[in-house]
């Protein structure tokens, strides 16, 4: 039976699961849409083999084919001392910056002049230096027969990779506090049921705000930083509810004879997109987040909708089609036409609004991998040993 990540996630770490419908829907139903803007052709002169292996996978991401014939941009350098990036516009010979960046690695050095060789061709904050993480699965099971799975955080190319958590046991969803060294995520740890956890990366101190009879999972943070949505079972079944960060102001925002999943915020932090399986297969809806009746987002075309993730320019929502070939489409937040953009499944959105973190590959195989998504590149990123998946993009 095929069951989406929705299930999965509850299967794993809510008491009580929620199998999904079969599908019999197949790669072949699924037609990735054509890139909707050219890459841009740059040059990079003079630099050692790190440098310049920071640099191509950096602007690669950012949607920069490196090449040296007929490039529309320059970045020359050099292969000793501090990194230095001189750009000039091919166009109209014109030199955009010439700067030096002194202190730290030579790898953070080179993220930085990519993230400013970003900001000065497209305008746009580049995205180099930003965070994510990440849910790993050992392969490994503890006495309680639970398959160990761990949180770890690393740069946003995979990069420095660092274990969070040791709870020797099941551990789900990790979600940011915006603009904070500060994670949340859901936690079997103890061997009690699965409890949501606030934890400081600062100070390894962690808290449990939600710890309810039955599930406690999915935590997703509100943009504005104050708030917290999260699946409870508390009165039932799976249904979503809001808090405040250190779990007060409990409000129950849907009642339904299904399961809810996956909620995720507008960014002004008034409404919240979710999963429901009450209509007989998982479905987008969406909710005001000081309560109200529930509306169905229509997504054209596609069924089996989970995994939600609103873009933090407000203008999409990326989610999984988790029937038969799990792929990563892309609606407009109003609802309407969704276009598949990759295969693969748990997407986040990075900053700029352009580029999903997601997990690509099945079994034990799962890999952590970035697409910029007007250009449809895709670039795996180095990962620990282990299954890597959940994807979550510091904000």
């Amino acid at each position: 039976m095929t069951r989406s990540h929705f299930a999965q996630v509850i299967a794993a770490v809510a008491l009580a699961a929620t199998l999904l419908p079969s599908a019999k829907l197949s790669a072949a139903d699924v037609t990735i849409t054509a890139p909707t803007t050219r890459v841009i052709p740059i040059a990079l002169k003079g630099y050692s083999r790190e440098t310049q292996a920071v640099l191509e996978f950096d602007l690669s991401v950012a949607g920069f084919e490196v090449r040296s014939n007929d490039p529309q941009y320059t970045l020359t350098g050099s292969a000793t001392g501090d990194v230095k990036g001189t750009l000039v516009d091919g166009g109209n010979n014109q030199t955009l910056f010439a700067r030096v960046y002194p202190g730290g690695s030579a790898r953070s050095q080179a993220h930085t002049l990519a993230d400013d060789v970003v900001k000065a061709i497209t305008g746009q904050p580049g995205i180099a230096r930003t965070k994510i993480a990440f849910k790993v699965a050992s392969g490994q099971r503890n006495k309680l027969g639970q398959n160990i799975s761990e949180i770890y955080v690393s740069d946003f190319d995979g990069e420095n990779a660092a274990q969070l958590t040791e709870d020797n046991s099941i551990v789900a969803a990790p979600a940011w506090v915006p603009d904070s060294l500060r994670l949340f995520y859901a936690s079997y740890r103890g061997g009690a049921g699965p409890a949501i956890n606030s934890h400081d990366l600062r100070t390894g101190n962690r808290t449990v705000v939600a710890a309810y009879s039955g599930s406690n999972i999915s935590p997703s943070v509100s943009p504005d930083g104050t708030k917290l949505a999260m699946i409870l079972s508390k009165s039932g079944s799976p249904e979503l509810w809001v808090a405040n960060l250190d779990g007060t102001g409990l409000k129950q925002l849907t009642r339904t004879k299904g399961a809810e999943a996956s909620p995720t915020w507008s960014p002004d932090s008034k409404t919240i997109c979710y999963v429901s399986d009450d209509p007989g297969r998982p479905t987008l809806f969406t909710v005001s987040a000081s309560g109200g009746e529930p509306s169905r987002l229509k997504v054209s075309g596609v069924v089996h909708c989970t995994e939600p993730d609103w873009s933090p320019d407000g203008r999409w929502i990326a989610f999984t089609r988790s029937a038969g070939e799990f792929t990563i489409y892309v609606v407009p937040a109003g609802g309407g036409n969704a276009e598949a953009v990759a295969p693969g499944e748990d997407p986040s959105w990075a900053p700029n609004s352009r580029t999903l973190a997601f997990t690509r590959g099945r079994g034990g195989s799962r890999k952590l991998s970035l697409l910029d998504v007007p250009t449809r590149r895709v670039k795996d990123v180095a990962k620990v040993s282990g299954n890597c998946s959940q994807p979550s993009w510091a904000r």
